[in-house]
């Protein structure tokens, strides 16, 4: 008895006859179901060996039909095979075997066929004699080909009978399956129920039976989180596929154009060129890759926390952009914040309060939708990555090598390396910087600490301007293009030169040079600190500590002393200033105490003229009981110059109003900034008009006491200096006695007020403590 198969297998001998109602059944006539068998009944069947090895002389026919006691599985099916599948499947539809298969069409075995013709095995068969295979056969027990076989018809006799058999088995099961004979097991959804009409196998020798390539893109496992593995839904995709995948394509791109732009665009508009954008981000390549290798869920979290930074990361570089552009510096991050209430009071004085708030608006608006957009892009992105993942890391493969070759051999385009790092550059000197910034404070009060003259006796400050009217005025943006920019050189030379001789007619001397100022294109009030105290005051911060503290300044020496009334002539300043007491002014005249009844000129809220006119009034042509000391701000030459006053005869100044009509004849400034060579030759008239006002005033109204020293605050911005002016600005002392300018005579300064290019250029904080040394007590011998 032998439980080698679980059907019964006709002996030899028993062929069916006419009367036997069981028709024989060849193999391509077999059902579909004899071909696709549950791979869980046939992996117990091939792991189940013969009991006994069957007589050769016994009949077939007394093999026990029971079937064989069901067997654990031991290991998972081993998948199919291309041979196994398409003769399966031929065997489904009924198909003849085509040529090049194991036997011809019509049952007789090929030539090099394991059997001979009658059907009986050849030596080495895997079969035995009787047509029951071994334990080691390579096909299964019902007649299943294992992947390498080829489909057999009928060969002889015997497997007619077998076939016979077969179908007669299958037929019972199918009538009374017996679920004891195989152990019920839950359907493996890879393989379709043949019985159902949806899970009939393709053809494979059409194209949309092929099965996809798994190394190709379009046949990676789509990730859960694209949009693109989404059952399709019924609505406007549907109906239009074409616009939508262009659609889809078009918001990939912008993407990836949002994407490099922020690695890519530097935070300095002077930089701003069509090269910085064909560049290779290393910063953007280990960013994909580590959000391709992490899980599903960490890379959602990390693509929109990557998004926001990249978003935050734009909004800094433009905020460089306009820090640069204004201020020649980056934006600093720890100290600057401030300044952005100073920005908006500068709007509110340039444009009004409803323009002011308009921009204020449309900043916060920008800043929201570029960080939506980043975050957006970043997210986007990575899931288009996730489901195209062999793709992904090719091209990911491909850019790093790229970057690392032109990295190596320092390739560059237009003199800007391919190989990019600018926004990890960025990020580490930010970093630096903040670190700086929060130190700054204590390194300002190591430097606030030292001061030659703390300790001096107000009675040796200043000797050697006792009894003289001095006067320290700013030229607000007075800078060295002013003089050296060939397109203003000609005009402005000529001013300072006529202006220079009419000093001299009325019996003064002049003598100029060159300081550095700490800042350019704006913060003035930073360049007079820095001036007045001796201390480099570079930032809002050490502003405010230096406001806040008790060093002495120039002003303040000579309030010290006694020896001299202050005051301060400030028409730039239209609300409280409290830190006004600590520059030792006696009394500050601001905008709301000049008098003036006319125009603003843009931000300028008094001409320099009637600032001067006013001053005279108000101090320097009243008798006091002791000289004056003056600081006036001129603020005529002002961004964003236009419209400019103009000169106008003294005795017309009155209250102001004058100015109505000369405001309305001047020139708009948003037509002005339109052409910056027009912005460059209206700075100019700016600067002439002020150095006039202010000359003069000194030529009438001073006297042989008189001593003016006048100097420009910082530089213009960009739009007139260019990229690379420099923060040199002229300073002239003029004076009427002589002797004054002998004290200065080792300065090495130009006779004049105009420097020459070589004359010495000092850092502004160094000026009070020359100043103070060369007009305290002379040395004794």
């Amino acid at each position: 008895m032998s439980h080698t198969s679980s059907r019964q297998l006709p002996d030899k001998d028993d062929t069916p006859t006419a009367e036997d109602p069981t028709p024989t059944v060849l193999p391509e006539q077999q059902p579909a179901e004899d071909g696709h068998r549950d791979d869980a009944h046939r992996d117990d069947e091939e792991a189940a060996p013969a009991d006994t090895e069957p007589d050769a002389g016994e009949a077939t026919a007394a093999q026990d039909t029971a079937p064989a006691p069901p067997r654990r599985r031991t290991r998972p099916p081993a998948p199919r095979g291309a041979g196994h599948d398409q003769a399966g499947r031929r065997l489904c539809d009924g198909r003849h075997p085509k040529p090049g298969d194991a036997s011809t069409t019509d049952g007789t075995p090929k030539p090099g066929d394991a059997s001979t013709a009658d059907g009986t095995p050849e030596p080495g068969d895997a079969s035995a004699t009787d047509g029951t295979p071994k334990s080691a056969d390579a096909s299964a027990t019902d007649g299943t080909p294992k992947a390498d076989d080829a489909p057999e018809t009928a060969p002889g006799p015997e497997a007619a009978a077998e076939a016979e058999a077969g179908a007669g088995a299958e037929a019972g099961s199918e009538a009374a399956p017996d679920t004891s004979a195989v152990p019920e097991s839950d359907p493996d959804p890879a393989v379709p129920d043949p019985s159902t009409p949806d899970a009939a196998v393709p053809d494979p020798d059409t194209p949309d039976a092929a099965v996809p390539d798994p190394d190709t893109p379009d046949a990676a496992v789509p990730d859960p989180d694209t949009p693109d593995s989404a059952p399709a839904r019924p609505g406007w995709r549907g109906k239009h596929p074409d616009a939508a995948r262009v659609l889809a394509w078009t918001a990939t791109g912008i993407a990836v154009a949002l994407v490099l732009f922020a690695l890519l665009v530097p935070n300095d508009l002077a930089r701003f060129t069509p090269s910085r954008f064909v560049r290779i981000p290393a910063e953007g390549i280990l960013g994909a890759a580590l959000l391709l290798v992490l899980p599903p869920k960490p890379r959602r979290i990390l693509a929109v926390v990557g998004g926001v930074g990249l978003g935050l990361l734009t909004i800094l570089k433009f905020l460089d952009m306009g820090f640069y552009w204004s201020l020649e510096r980056p934006f600093d991050l720890v100290l600057d914040w401030v300044l952005l209430d100073d920005a908006e009071s500068f709007l509110k004085d340039s444009i009004g309060g409803g323009g002011a708030l308009a921009v204020m608006i449309g900043a916060i608006a920008l800043a929201v939708a570029v960080i939506a957009l980043m975050t957006w892009s970043v997210v986007r992105l990575t899931r288009l990555m996730a489901s195209r993942r062999h793709f992904a890391g090719r091209t990911l493969l491909v850019l790093g090598t790229a970057w690392m070759t032109c990295s190596v051999l320092t390739l560059e385009v237009a003199g800007v390396p391919v190989a990019s790092r600018s926004a990890a550059t960025l990020l580490e000197n930010r970093a630096h910087a903040v670190r700086a910034g929060i130190k700054d404070g204590q390194a300002f009060a190591r430097q606030a600490s030292v001061d030659a003259f703390a300790d001096t006796p107000s009675d040796q400050l200043l000797t050697g301007l006792r009894g003289k009217d001095v006067i320290f005025a700013f030229i607000e943006s007075y800078g060295r293009s002013a003089i050296d920019d060939p397109a203003m050189t000609e005009p402005i030379n000529e001013t300072l030169t006529a202006k220079t001789k009419e000093l001299s007619d009325a019996g003064y001397s002049s003598q100029s040079g060159w300081l550095r100022s700490p800042v350019a294109g704006a913060g003035s009030w930073l360049a007079h600190s820095t001036f007045l105290s001796g201390l480099w005051i570079k930032n809002q911060q050490r502003y405010r500590n230096l406001t806040s503290g008790n060093r002495m300044t120039l002003t303040e020496a000579f309030r010290r002393t006694d020896a001299w009334r202050t005051v301060g002539i400030m028409p730039g300043v239209t609300r409280a200033w409290p830190e006004g007491k600590f520059f030792g002014l006696d009394h500050i005249y601001d905008s709301r105490e000049l008098g003036y009844q006319g125009p603003k000129f843009s931000w300028s809220p008094v001409p320099d003229q009637y600032s001067l006119a006013a001053f005279e009034r108000l101090e320097h042509g009243k008798k006091h009981s002791k000289p004056l000391m003056s600081e006036i701000i001129l603020t005529s030459s002002h961004n964003p110059w236009a419209p400019i006053p103009k000169t106008i005869p003294e005795d017309q100044v009155g209250d102001g109003s004058v100015y109505d009509a000369i405001h309305d004849a001047g020139k708009d400034p948003k037509e002005v900034w339109k052409d910056p060579a027009k912005v460059r030759d209206e700075y100019r008239k700016a600067i002439q008009y002020s150095v006039t006002s202010l000359v003069d005033y000194v030529a009438k109204h001073g006297n042989k006491n008189t001593v003016l020293v006048f100097l420009g605050d910082h530089q213009p911005n960009r739009t007139v200096t260019g990229d690379k002016a420099g923060r040199d600005v002229p300073i002239a002392i003029v004076a009427h006695d002589q002797g004054v300018l002998d004290r200065i005579s080792d300065w090495g300064w130009t006779d004049g007020l105009k420097p020459a290019s070589d004359a010495p250029e000092w850092r502004m904080d160094t000026f009070r403590d020359r100043f103070l040394t060369a007009y305290g007590p002379e040395p004794t011998s």
